[in-house]
């Protein structure tokens, strides 16, 4: 699982931490004497305000206020949240991707993302098999996740062209799914954080360091390693296309035409 807060919103540099199963993190506004993974730098958040706890596919949230609820908000569904109360322990959230929510004294929220552990799937094709023959999916993606249509906007070239034509960047990613209802709002640094969780958690091909010199290259070379293997085993197929916004211009009008 991989967390990320942008210094605590608004505040500071952005913050990525993972952890694995049976880990935890505690966040909150820290000291010297309660130390905290996450800082969140607001003087409405306790010094401790609460801990995520991962387990084997979903993780936890405890929240260590005596006055305030905290919201676990599902950026990619249709408004669903659920609110945990103050000194509840060990919350379970079933969101594969999640934003926390802390109330402050000022206009703006606190908050930060979580991405859970990988969900496991049922393969459909062993539905109704005894439990002892049921087989996982080796990658089990969400067709109706944001990452997901990330990952078909990725792919979208070759698929429409079928040649190595270069992988979009994040720029072009952002205009590609403007017209999204559910992504039209979608900055580059979300799409980044979509791109590192499907390369690190869904296809599992790595996280090369990118605070190293050459960092556009590697993460290009990323975005390479993850439309080849999402075309190579037919995880993005021609017929998700229908899932990005409708093509605009002469040449989107021509190319559709003409398939």
């Amino acid at each position: 699982m991989q967390w990320r807060a942008d210094g605590g919103e608004p505040y500071g540099d952005p913050v990525t931490l993972r952890l694995g199963p049976g880990e935890a993190a505690r966040f909150g506004r820290g000291s010297a004497t309660v130390p905290v993974e996450l800082r969140l730098a607001d003087p409405a958040i306790s010094r401790l305000a609460g801990e995520i706890r991962v387990a084997d596919d979903h993780w936890q949230l405890t929240n260590h206020s005596a006055n305030h609820s905290y919201l676990v908000e599902n950026p990619e569904g249709a408004g669903e949240y659920l609110r945990v109360p103050p000194r509840r322990v060990g919350a379970p959230v079933p969101f594969e991707f999640s934003r926390v929510v802390l109330p402050t004294r000022s206009d703006v929220t606190v908050s930060f993302q979580v991405f859970a552990p990988d969900h496991v799937y049922l393969d459909p094709d062993a539905m109704g098999a005894p439990w002892g023959r049921l087989t996982v999916t080796a990658y089990s993606l969400d067709e109706t996740a944001a990452y997901f249509l990330v990952l078909v906007a990725l792919c979208e070239p070759r698929l429409r062209d079928q040649s190595r034509v270069a992988v979009p960047t994040t720029p072009q990613i952002v205009e590609r799914l403007r017209g999204h209802p559910a992504c039209g709002t979608l900055t580059a640094r979300a799409i980044s954080s979509h791109i590192d969780y499907l390369a690190e958690e869904k296809l599992r091909i790595g996280a090369p360091d990118l605070r190293e010199p050459g960092r556009s290259e590697r993460r290009n070379g990323k975005r390479e390693e993850i439309v080849g293997l999402a075309l190579r085993f037919g995880l993005v197929r021609e017929e998700h296309l229908t899932l990005l916004p409708p093509l605009t211009g002469a040449g989107g009008r021509e190319r559709q035409s003409t398939r």
